[in-house]
């Protein structure tokens, strides 16, 4: 299995994602899906994916359905997503995704995490070679699939490694190949529990006890606020 297995197993330990962080995370994601895409989940693909990871993260029907009827009014924010870089302590390498409606605010809190926990906020572009953007799905497996076969039918939409994990299939692909492989799973009636980006690291930092109970206090910055959406780094 390839580096997206790994990256997961990994991540699997982590305590990242509260439910109120995850909701939050989910409304501004609807919200600037229903912008873009307008309110209907059937012609909208990114809003009916969404609404589906809602319902796999327990999110109440009626509190998505507010999500999208807000989204419609004047009265809503226009939340702009932006992706910060910089370092953390230790020669880590940080990727911050954020949903803001204050990227004046947003900006400057960021880089007062990273400035007080030995760290700086960079510029676009210091880091994001070291990471690769992929988008991901977990699926429903479905009786009689053969998985190596599933992943060579999937490689023109841009797949790059499928494989099983608690009884669900993880499929992971190029950024771009989104859109495609959404459209496949559903034309051929694949039932999709969650899907998402991630960025993996090409490399990974080893870090001791000691380094890891510093690093958790940046952190802990990042996780309390509700600006961001996504934090991802290279810690082994």
């Amino acid at each position: 299995m390839g580096r997206a297995f790994e990256y997961r197993k990994a991540r699997k330990l982590k305590r990242w994602g509260t439910m109120a962080k995850t909701f939050t995370k989910i409304g501004k994601e609807i919200s600037i899906a229903v912008k873009t895409g307008g309110p209907d989940p059937h012609s909208n693909s990114r809003l009916r994916v969404l609404m589906q990871n809602a319902k796999a993260a327990n999110m109440p029907k009626d509190t998505v359905e507010r999500a999208i009827k807000k989204a419609t009014s004047k009265d809503q924010a226009d939340y702009k997503e932006i992706v910060y870089e910089g370092y953390g302590p230790f020669g880590t390498a940080f990727m911050i995704e954020t949903a803001t409606d204050n990227p004046t605010r947003t900006v400057a809190n960021v880089r007062s995490y990273f400035n007080k926990n030995g760290g700086s906020l960079g510029t676009t572009g210091c880091v994001d070679y070291m990471f690769e953007h992929k988008c991901s799905f977990k699926v429903h497996l479905k009786e009689g699939v053969d998985l190596e076969e599933l992943e060579l039918e999937l490689i023109e939409a841009g797949v790059q490694e499928i494989f099983e994990e608690d009884g669900f299939m993880m499929i992971y692909g190029d950024f771009e190949g989104f859109g495609p492989i959404q459209k496949y799973l559903e034309d051929n009636e694949f039932q999709i529990e969650k899907a998402d980006f991630e960025r993996i690291p090409q490399d990974t930092i080893e870090l001791s006890d000691e380094q890891m109970a510093d690093m958790e206090k940046l952190l802990m910055k990042f996780e309390e606020d509700e600006d961001i959406t996504g934090v991802f780094n290279n810690i082994k």
